[in-house]
């Protein structure tokens, strides 16, 4: 008894509406095993009773020993019985299938799907106290990836500097130091030190390539517009695959998080579309649809993406910090549309 007080409690902080109806009916709701023996025993001794009245008030009469006249309309008798029984049980406890279907796809980056009370009373605290366990799950889920996401950032802020400013600066003195060894090397060392210089000269890019993919620099300096447009010539430098880039001038004013948020997707969404896609053409655009902003990645690969890997199942804990949906509609030969949804009290600052 102490259990199923102390779950229907944690249920009714959760849940207002069912503490204020626990306050109406003035009792504390009864244990899920309790109720559901109670009543599984109530329907079948109302079908009993029900079966026992039929044969009282009908003209049929069992003889003893039974006659075997009499054997089809008692057959038939328990076979109603039976089939009674066996209907009112089923929609009784129909609640508890659609509890188990919950639990089977029940996935925490994926939010708000919740079993609704359909009316069964005794299972009702049930249903609320599952109910409630989701939220408390999707809550700790979103704090400790919003504390993860935190640490990841800080991370690569400093691995972006430390390649900015200790690898990158000995990569520079090394290729000034190789410019003047070539300034007074003979010239049949000449074309060989000039391969070396340029080997190291691309080395140098693509550590800065690397430190402005760590950390978006140009984000915080020049802001969301130019961030997505670097990214995207970025991207089709290195890959070959236009990108077709379409942001709304007159967008409403963006958080840092929420503007972290949308960078790092449409980043994610691009790196997938390098390695997996095989597309010729990709397109992002972000503007404002039905007062709420909407980012899309739409690419014309090959799609099929049917199971979520590292980098999209990242994707959906980064829109969860701004309480904003991500969908993946990625059908077979058909391309990947990858759209965020932003509601008006997220996208604000």
């Amino acid at each position: 008894m102490n259990n199923g007080q102390t779950g229907a409690e944690g249920a009714d902080a959760g849940e207002p509406g069912a503490r204020r109806d626990g306050a109406r009916r003035g009792a504390a709701p009864r244990p899920p095993a309790r109720a559901l023996f109670q009543r599984v025993v109530v329907i079948n001794g109302l079908v009993f009773a029900l079966g026992t009245l039929v044969l009282a008030l009908s003209p049929a009469t069992v003889s003893s020993p039974v006659l075997l006249a009499e054997v089809p309309v008692l057959l038939v008798g328990l076979a109603l019985m039976l089939a009674a029984n066996a209907l009112l049980l089923r929609r009784s406890l129909a609640p508890l299938d659609a509890l188990t279907a919950l639990m089977q796809r029940v996935d925490l980056l994926r939010t708000g799907d919740r079993l609704t009370d359909s009316g069964h009373s005794d299972l009702t605290h049930l249903i609320d106290t599952f109910n409630a366990m989701l939220d408390r799950l999707e809550a700790e889920r979103s704090a400790s990836s919003a504390h993860a996401l935190a640490a990841q950032e800080g991370e690569r802020q400093r691995i972006a500097r430390e390649l900015h400013d200790e690898i990158g600066q000995s990569l520079t003195v090394v290729l000034l130091g190789l410019k003047r060894v070539v300034d007074r090397a003979p010239e049949e060392l000449r074309e060989e030190l000039h391969g070396v210089q340029e080997t190291v000269r691309a080395s140098l890019d693509e550590v800065r390539q690397v430190a402005r993919r760590l950390r978006p620099g140009v984000l915080e300096d020049l802001g969301l517009h130019s961030a997505l447009s670097a990214l995207s010539s970025d991207f089709s430098q290195m890959s070959g695959i236009p990108v077709t880039k379409s942001v709304q001038p007159d967008l409403p004013a963006l958080g840092a998080d929420v503007e972290l948020v949308l960078y790092r997707i449409v980043q994610e969404s691009l790196t997938n579309i390098a390695r997996h896609a095989r597309a010729t053409r990709v397109e992002v655009s972000l503007a404002t649809e039905d007062g709420r902003l909407t980012l899309r990645i739409t690419d014309n690969g090959r799609g099929g993406a049917v199971q979520d890997g590292a980098g999209i199942r990242g994707m959906r804990e980064r829109a969860l910090l701004i309480g904003a949906r991500l969908t993946i509609d990625s059908p077979p030969g058909d391309g990947t549309r990858v759209r965020l949804v932003i509601p008006d009290r997220s996208a604000t600052s």
